[in-house]
């Protein structure tokens, strides 16, 4: 048994060490305000406004767009159904970006964990990979492609899957790294081959998880298509800088709206799936077919 002075040095010890714990942090939060008060000092005096100035006008752009959309009456539905076009556009971009970049990210997700029996040089040379196609925003991947293939929807679409692989790869090996093994040591127990290892005892188990990921990049990729048409890749966001630039409060409204719609409807969708998975729904109905 310890001695209850052993114990009372313990306790003393742990609040010192709280303690300090709390002074270094005071002395953080301390550190990050002054550097944040310098910052906004200098920022302010460089700025033509202010501010606080600033902050009281933010929603007078908003407010115009609101109102010249209203002005416009019924025929801003018009003006938004003439935009449909760019809205296939952008979600063509993202759909094929999200499969393209789906499927690659899945055969680097299985070379690049380590309990799937792969051969050991090729996970550290799959996960650095990742790491580059990760690394780089798909607005400076579009940039570059932009520059080199031309203006369209092409570079987009590689920008973002290139992306898409990097991010995806990485979740889906994080659950690879968690399967249960039984069933790929008996399929290698019966002679079965790496792939069908993969098949047959891995796949069942991944795919509702690969589903969820994947559904849910397809939603950011729809934003991501948005913005990317601003440098010149088409789509939506290509028509939003049109109409900014032109000031056309009622187009600029009903691209937005459009664009907040039609990520409405697919997060919707994603859910349903998602519950679906999670419930086993989904899985009963393709067995009963």
């Amino acid at each position: 048994m310890s001695s209850p002075a052993i114990n009372l040095g313990q306790h003393a010890d742990i609040v010192a060490m709280e303690q300090r714990r709390r002074v270094y942090s005071l002395l953080t939060v301390l550190i990050v305000a002054a550097i944040l008060a310098g910052g906004y000092t200098q920022a302010e005096t460089m700025n033509s406004g202010g501010f606080v100035r600033g902050m009281m006008q933010f929603l007078d752009y908003p407010g115009d767009i609101v109102e010249e959309a209203w002005a416009s009456g019924w025929a801003f539905w018009g003006i938004a159904w003439g935009f449909m076009p760019a809205l296939i556009e952008t979600l063509n971009i993202a759909a094929t970006a999200t499969i393209l970049g789906g499927l690659l990210a899945m055969v680097f997700a299985f070379l690049s964990t380590r309990n799937l029996d792969v051969w050991p040089p090729l996970i550290p040379v799959s996960r650095r990979l990742m790491d580059v196609m990760r690394a780089f925003p798909e607005l400076i991947l579009a940039l570059f492609l932009i520059f080199v293939l031309g203006a369209s929807s092409v570079p987009a679409m590689i920008a973002i899957a290139v992306h898409t692989i990097g991010a995806l790869g990485k979740l889906f090996s994080e659950v690879n790294e968690n399967v249960d093994r039984r069933p790929i040591e008996g399929l290698q127990a019966v002679g079965a081959g790496w792939l069908q290892r993969m098949r047959f005892g891995v796949l069942p188990q991944v795919l509702p998880n690969y589903t969820s990921y994947f559904l849910m990049r397809f939603e950011i990729n729809v934003r991501a298509s948005a913005i990317l048409g601003f440098v010149g890749a088409g789509g939506l966001g290509a028509e939003l800088r049109r109409t900014i630039g032109w000031g056309s409060g009622e187009e600029t409204a009903a691209l937005l709206l459009l664009l907040f719609a039609s990520i409405m409807v697919i997060d919707q969708f994603s859910g349903v799936v998602r519950r679906s998975l999670v419930s086993g729904t989904l899985l009963t109905q393709r067995t009963v077919a």
